[in-house]
């Protein structure tokens, strides 16, 4: 774990790539550190929770048979500047990042109100977290990803370009941060720049999305996973994906919501 104000060093482990992943303690962000950990990256994950982003942190060392350095937890607010400023300093210590995933993000107001209901307050805070936050970050850690040739992915949602009803804080947010993802890949060349909709995963997320209902038939965020690994693996052009799109033939995705 790093301790406050003294980035890490990874000194003695410079051969392998580095990824900044947020939102890593559980869901989405948690499965994607597991995939990325076996590919051989080094990781910098956060997450609000640090007890959780510990545990994560603990099991991936376990699983994958990694030194504690190869997982550095900084437990904190994706909207708080210091934070922020801690993961792009601890990315730089290592060499610069090869990859960024915007992956925190906040589902809003719960349950869904409609927008002529929606509290200007949580709005507020919605586009906080799911589009100021993951600029301002990526303003940060994008000189080390120029460099290296590195990629930024964050995670959108298809709520970002459909109309349904009730999602109209989390899809304006989302559609914001599409756009702002759009343009940063029409002027950074040298950086991949990809948005990507996993579709309707069983994560807690979604769970509050829909208080009370079984949505055990959405898929766990594991199935997906594969998807985003083509993406990285094959250094795809920058743009808007969908994972169901990127999975491999062989590895179909089953149970999800359209």
């Amino acid at each position: 774990m790093c301790r406050r104000g003294a980035p890490p060093s990874f000194a003695d482990m410079n051969t392998s790539p580095v990824a900044v992943i947020t939102g890593a303690s559980r869901g989405l962000g948690r499965a994607l550190a597991g995939a990325l950990a076996a590919e051989g990256y080094q990781l910098i994950i956060d997450a609000r929770d640090g007890r959780a982003l510990e545990a994560t942190a603990a099991e991936l060392r376990s699983l994958h048979d990694l030194p504690e350095r190869a997982v550095l937890t900084l437990p904190g607010d994706i909207t708080d500047p210091g934070h922020r400023a801690a993961l792009a300093a601890a990315a730089a210590a290592a060499g610069g990042a090869g990859l960024l995933v915007n992956n925190a993000g906040t589902l809003g107001a719960s349950p869904l109100p409609a927008l002529a209901d929606y509290p200007v307050a949580d709005l507020r805070a919605c586009i906080e977290v799911n589009v100021i936050a993951p600029v301002a970050l990526t303003q940060l850690i994008l000189p080390g990803l120029r460099s290296l040739g590195g990629a930024v992915l964050s995670v959108t949602s298809d709520a970002a370009v459909e109309a349904y009803a009730g999602w109209g804080g989390y899809g304006a947010a989302k559609a914001a941060l599409e756009q702002a993802c759009h343009v940063l890949a029409a002027e950074e060349a040298a950086v991949r720049v990809w948005w990507v909709d996993p579709g309707d995963l069983r994560t807690y997320m979604h769970q509050q999305a829909y208080p009370g209902e079984d949505i055990s038939d959405r898929p766990l965020p594991e199935v997906v996973v594969p998807g985003f690994l083509r993406l990285i693996r094959e250094r795809m052009p920058s743009g808007r994906y969908r994972a169901a799109d990127l999975m491999p033939v062989s590895g179909p995705l089953t149970g999800a919501a359209s």
